[in-house]
């Protein structure tokens, strides 16, 4: 019998659940983050994990999808720009894009995308992602809007409560044993939530004018062109993650699912649950790493827990008091999480370049990674047709054209 073998029994309903209040603390962040409906970004969590599981169901991997960090600064933007409903076709393309690489690894195997986005791509782009956010976990930090402009918490007591905040989160991250380590950002919004309330600045009215039951607040998404060439080449970084994250299951169950389902399956089902989820309001979907070591501890293999997890996130999904609760979650608390959040993607574009053993005294190598941060960080923007290119997406773009057109060094070759 497979470790993997699906089974769906009663009794792994309370280990679901368990695997759910793991993802909640990073599920729910994103849309708090970016003004999308968490009760929305529950819903799709549970609608793409199961998903996943009908796209995968030769071989199901023990996997719960949920809200994606690589695309909170394209939809903090986008927001901001085009608004809920347009930037959504632009996530909406990013899940089609992840359909695109699934079939052409069907085609041709999954070695081109290797040779199309290498380390010395990849990794500066998610520094990227990490870096043009920094400016608004500042902000959030000392009180203000993500933009600077309003003064939301005087800056004595903001900045008390985001240090304490982004302390407890270290702390637990440091310190925190089996399923506590798994559990960061949920532990420091807590402990961040309880000093706000003894500073006095948490306001209950949210709760108190939620309904107790209610459908989630659906976004239909609308045709936005530039929405959709700004998001589409963020979707690089996450996909390359997607490949990261079977190795990292199969590792932990045993078995190879890069083979079986294979990757251009679970990419698929990826893209799917992205596309799915895009078309509610929701934010993209992403495998999530939190309860694949969760799975690691527990041993907890089989995929019907996923399952179970993916059925509570939508049943939460319509408790409408929840919302309610994570409106009146105080901007200091939420900036002092973003501080460590945002200086750990960037940390992981560098361990990227670090674990493929980049030479960046190769002035090649150097050009580029140069190039695409100063490009996507800096504000450089291209209009083309009417259609303009900035941020992360010019980054990306630079990046895998620059990796194809210059020389590369002998050792290299």
């Amino acid at each position: 019998m497979k470790a993997t073998q699906y089974n769906f029994q009663l009794k792994d309903a309370v280990v679901g659940l368990q695997f759910l209040f793991v993802a909640f603390g990073a599920l729910v962040l994103v849309p708090i983050l970016t003004g999308l409906d968490p009760n929305v970004a529950l819903f799709t969590a549970g609608l793409g994990t199961l998903i996943f599981q009908v796209t995968n169901r030769r071989n199901v991997p023990p996997i719960f999808l949920a809200s994606s960090f690589a695309f909170i600064a394209p939809i903090i933007y986008g927001v901001e720009k085009w608004g809920i409903a347009g930037t959504m076709s632009g996530l909406a393309a990013a899940g089609l894009f992840y359909v695109f690489l699934s079939m052409l690894i069907r085609l041709k195997g999954s070695g081109f995308i290797h040779r199309l986005l290498p380390p010395i791509v990849t990794g500066p782009v998610i520094m990227t992602i990490g870096l043009i956010l920094a400016p608004v976990a500042v902000f959030m930090a000392t009180g203000h809007t993500g933009d600077g402009k309003i003064v939301l918490v005087p800056f004595g007591p903001a900045i008390t409560i985001s240090m304490v905040t982004l302390l407890a989160t270290i702390l637990a991250t440091l310190l925190g044993k089996g399923m506590m380590k798994l559990l960061p950002i949920l532990i420091g919004i807590t402990v961040g939530y309880l000093t706000a309330m003894a500073f006095g600045i948490v306001n209950f009215d949210a709760i108190a004018k939620a309904p107790v039951l209610a459908m989630p607040a659906f976004v239909l998404p609308e045709l936005n062109w530039e929405a959709i060439i700004f998001i589409l080449p963020i979707a690089i970084a996450p996909a390359v993650e997607h490949i990261g994250d079977m190795v990292a299951i199969s590792g932990v169950t045993g078995e190879d699912y890069l083979e079986n389902p294979g990757l251009e399956n679970t990419l698929l089902g990826d893209g799917l649950a992205t596309s799915a989820a895009s078309l509610l309001g929701g934010p993209p979907n992403t495998t999530y790493s939190e309860v694949t070591g969760a799975v690691t501890i527990t041993k907890a293999y089989n995929p019907a827990i996923m399952t179970w997890a993916a059925i509570f996130a939508i049943a939460l999904a319509f408790f409408s008091k929840l919302g309610g609760f994570l409106q009146t979650i105080p901007v200091p608390v939420m900036g002092g999480v973003m501080l460590l959040l945002f200086g750990i993607i960037t940390s992981v574009g560098i361990n990227t370049l670090v674990r493929a053993k980049v030479d960046m005294s190769d002035s090649r190598n150097m050009i580029i990674v140069s190039l695409i941060l100063v490009f996507a960080i800096g504000g450089m923007s291209f209009n083309f047709g009417g259609v303009g290119f900035s941020g992360i997406g010019l980054g990306a773009i630079l990046g895998i054209l620059l990796n194809l057109i210059l020389p590369k060094s002998r050792e290299e070759n």
